[in-house]
This record gives structure tokens, sequence and C-alpha cells, in this order.
């Protein structure tokens, strides 16, 4: 596929897309995760001091756009290294990235990441999670759901909210709270989803944590949260990109050799058109998915924050289309677990609902680039 992007990019974009072939549909999620992890591009976008690749969010956006396409994207990457990886190195205590840092980079540490709330939804500002000040100690407390891979991530970063001490407003910060922290539990999720990772409502009950588990600083929370939502959202638009990829190129071959009335049904225009416009949806959202992860690499997190929005929105629209397509071309076959299409149909609903919905992303267009009035 012919993209505009550096002759490394283009080697490494290489690279992966022959790992995941071998692994592909049937792929064993740990398996996958640590020949990835070996072969560094887990951490591509870590810093080299901690073992990372030197990279950024553009280098794992290609890592996970291509396994993705191969039929075998690992959704915690979007978590582990992009979120958690991405805030420690930006704005971690030395002694957070030594801790933290070498391990998600070479995959033998995961890192969950706590947000959504059961009431608050999409709305960040109606987080109930508070945490208080005990001593030197921070009691953290509240509830969270929908919160990936916290049965194999060794901690997890939640989103709280702490008192300002000028204002009296509660303002966001970042704790890393360890998987076996007292009053901190754990319940899964029955999703019919099908994926390798599993989700989970948290409980965190009174959760002592030390000084040092505050990442950053405490008054820079809000600064700290989008460092790391913006690459939620562009790693988002890239599960969603390799996935669409994934659908149309089975799509694609079965229209070529499947033969009804003489020509193969590719020949028309029918099955071709709706095929070819998936694949210029999948690239247009591809190219304001390049420019988010470009604009956030360069430090430009206000510029990010418009473009991964949108990334996210136009990749998710076109996620659905193709694999719906993708289906559709297939007849009964889209359905069977030979193809393995089906279970993208669930799959790719997820990629338009998380991890904002849709709708706020048009409210954040709306307000923030076209300067229209709030209904709410």
């Amino acid at each position: 596929m012919t993209t505009i992007e550096t002759d490394e990019h283009k080697a490494l974009r290489e690279a992966v897309s022959a790992l995941g072939k071998r692994h592909g549909r049937n792929y064993v999620r740990e398996d996958l995760w640590s020949e990835a992890a070996k072969l560094g591009y887990l951490g591509v976008n870590l810093p080299e001091e901690y073992g990372g690749g030197g990279g950024g969010i553009a280098e794992l956006s290609i890592v996970l756009e291509e396994l993705g396409a191969a039929g075998c994207p690992l959704l915690m990457m979007v978590v582990s290294p992009a979120i958690c990886g991405t805030v420690i190195a930006r704005f971690g205590t030395d002694e957070q990235k030594r801790e933290w840092l070498p391990g998600l980079a070479d995959g033998t540490r995961t890192m969950a990441f706590g947000i959504t709330e059961p009431d608050a939804g999409s709305n960040s500002h109606r987080i109930t999670t508070t945490a208080h000040r005990d001593g030197v100690d921070w009691l953290l407390t509240g509830r969270k759901v929908f919160i990936s891979g916290v049965d194999i991530a060794e901690a997890t970063l939640i989103v709280g909210r702490t008192e300002d001490a000028r204002t009296g407003n509660l303002k966001p910060c970042l704790f890393i709270v360890p998987r076996d922290a007292e009053g901190f539990t754990r319940r899964q999720i029955d999703m019919e989803l099908d994926a390798a990772e599993k989700q989970f409502e948290l409980t965190l009950d009174d959760v002592r944590l030390p000084a040092d588990a505050l990442v950053g600083d405490e008054d820079a929370g809000l600064l700290q949260l989008f460092a790391g939502l913006n690459p939620e959202r562009i790693m988002t638009a890239a599960f969603a990109i390799g996935m669409g990829r994934y659908a149309l190129a089975q799509a694609v071959t079965y229209a070529r050799e499947r033969t009804v009335w003489k020509a193969p049904i590719g020949a028309h225009q029918a099955i071709a058109h709706p095929l070819a416009q998936s694949h210029i949806e999948l690239e247009l959202a591809r190219l304001m998915m390049q420019k988010a992860a470009h604009l956030y690499d360069a430090g430009d997190d206000t510029g990010a924050g418009e473009a991964a929005n949108m990334a996210k929105y136009a990749a998710g629209e076109a996620c659905v289309k193709a694999v719906d397509q993708a289906v559709h071309t297939l007849g009964g076959n889209g359905l069977t677990r030979e193809f393995g299409l089906a279970s993208l149909i669930t799959a790719a609903r997820v990629s338009r609902i998380a991890p904002v919905s849709r709708e706020m992303i048009l409210n954040y267009v709306s307000h923030q680039t076209l300067g229209l009035p709030k209904s709410y």
C-alpha cells in the first residue's frame, strides 16, 4: 500500500507485517506479545535509555496497524506502552522511569489504564474516584469499569481527583496502583466481545499508596492526562484501520476467486465499488492518523488533540463499514469461522464506542474547531 512515510517507517511496516502473517488470525496473544517484544516493537516509542526504540507514537501506531492487518492485533499495546509508557516517560519521576519503562519496553511488565467510571461515561469531569492525603500517603477510593487486561497487568494507572488547596476544586491526578494493593479488587465483566484481553470492573476501597505512587506534578494532572489520551485515540485509530484492512483483504481475495454466472463476483460493480470505497476511507483515516501522530511526536499537544479525535472518528467509521461490506461480500461464508470475519462485527463496533464515543468527538470538533456553543 502506498504511504507517505520514511524508508525507516516502510521497513518497520514490512517487518511487522511479516511477523503478523507468521502468527495469523489464530494467534496466541502471549506468544505474539513475547516475540514482538524481543524484536523491539512493543517499546519502539519509549526512550532508548530505558530500553526502548527511541521513536514515537508514529512508529508504535505502525506496529499495531500492521499486526491488525494480519489479523492479530494486540489491544494492550494501546494501553501499556502507548498510554502508560508515554505518561511515565514524559512526567514520571526518575525512579518511576527506572522501575517501569524497561519492563514496558521489553514486554516483561504490563500496566493497565483506569479512567472510565460507571456513572461518568465519556465525561471525564464527572470522575468520582478521589484521593486525599493521609500523612505522607494517599488514600484512593472509587470505581472503574471496562478496564482492559487488569488480570495480566502488574499495576494499573488510575485516574483520580484530588482537591486543589488553593481553590477547593477537584483536579485530575494519576496514580500507579499495584495489582496486589490492599483494598484494590477486580471483577471480570461478562462480555460477548471475543477478545484475548478481558474487561474488568475495579473497586478501590481506601487503597493506601505511598507518596511516590503519584505520577508527575500534582498540579499538572490535566496536562498529564491528555498526554495519555491523545496516544490512546491515535492507537485506537491504528487498531481500527488494521482491522478494516484485514477484513477488506479477505473480501478482495474472495471477490477475485468466487465465480457466479461465468465471471468472478468482483467484476460486478455492486461488489467492486463498495470495496473500493472502503479502501479509500481506510486510506483517508490513515492519513489523519499519521498527521495526529506527527503532531504529537513533535510536541504539539493542542494540534494533536484535534487530529487524534478526527483520526479515531474516521478510522472507527471506516472500520465498521469495511467489516460489514466484507461479511456481505462473502455472504454465508462471511459468518463462518473459516474466514474469521464474523467476530469482527462486534469488535469493529468497539472502535466507534471506545475510548470515546463518536458523538463526543463530534462535540469536540463542533466546540473546539468550529467554535459552536455547547449544548451541555
